[in-house]
């Protein structure tokens, strides 16, 4: 259950999903989709390994950037509200360089021990969904404008992600720091300190995620999803898939279609 974000906030949050598991997950893989989420844990228990490390999932969790495959486990009954946001903003709503929490899932409370605490308990005082997610706004407008110097340099971020997924599928960051007047050496640490990934990382998950719907709805052959995707040639493509989700496009065709948990993390970056 999906429900859109008002409108001072919805340029930096896609999204809130509600989500309830029915029934016992172990293991479950899920793949890098190009956003930060914070994950609120309303009931049950859950769990997510991220390169090996496992870390229970805490009140409160601030899932960083990841490139890499992760996966999770939770009981039958957990419940969770996810926000979602966009990969520019997180420097507006975390301390940054928001790259510290790039393939980490974070305790809120390791962030901000009493904003962690004091939201989580608003939060479960909210007796509706509404409720709920007008608690988990308020706390987001607040750190909105107490962060809100950084505003210039993610809209800054975004604008030069328009150029890369538009202008440079390439990554061509000599030519990206000559027409926007920004040195390379710059917009890599802009991207690190904002986003938390870089330029080149940042393309590569929105190329795979894109690659990935192509893979589950389409009978597209793995030669015509690469060109369409900007990939050198099918090697190169199944190189890049094998790194995200560490099965080839062939394996992810037979076996994840049918996985609708797995299909759900491969969302558009939508910009």
């Amino acid at each position: 259950m999906q429900f859109s974000p008002s409108a001072l906030l919805a340029p930096y949050i896609k999204n809130y999903t509600l989500v309830t598991i029915d029934q016992d997950i172990d293991n479950e893989v899920f793949y890098p989709s190009g956003y930060i989420d914070l994950v609120i844990r309303i009931s049950g228990t859950a769990a997510t390994v991220i390169n090996g490390n496992r870390q229970d999932t805490p009140a409160i969790e601030l899932l960083g950037h990841l490139t890499l495959p992760s996966r999770v486990a939770a009981t039958k009954g957990t419940v969770v509200l996810i926000a979602r946001i966009y990969p520019y903003a997180g420097a507006l709503f975390f301390p940054h360089p928001v790259s510290e929490f790039t393939n980490y899932a974070t305790n809120l409370n390791d962030v901000s021990a009493v904003a962690g605490t004091e939201l989580y308990s608003r939060l479960m005082e909210a007796g509706t969904i509404a409720q709920k997610i007008s608690v988990l706004e308020g706390y987001l407008l607040q750190r909105l404008t107490q962060h809100e110097k950084q505003l210039k340099k993610v809209t800054l971020v975004q604008q030069l992600s328009h150029e890369l997924l538009n202008g440079y599928p390439d990554v061509d960051l000599p030519a990206l720091a000559g027409s926007s007047g920004l040195s390379a050496r710059y917009i890599q640490k802009l991207y690190l300190t904002n986003m938390g990934i870089s330029p080149v990382a940042f393309v590569a998950v929105v190329r795979f995620n894109r690659s990935l719907r192509l893979v589950l709805d389409t009978p597209a052959s793995l030669t015509a999803i690469a060109y369409e995707c900007g990939y050198y040639d099918q090697a190169h493509f199944i190189r890049e898939f094998r790194k995200f989700t560490g099965i080839t496009p062939s394996d992810a065709r037979h076996s994840l279609t049918k996985n609708g948990e797995a299909y759900q993390q491969a969302v558009n970056i939508g910009f």
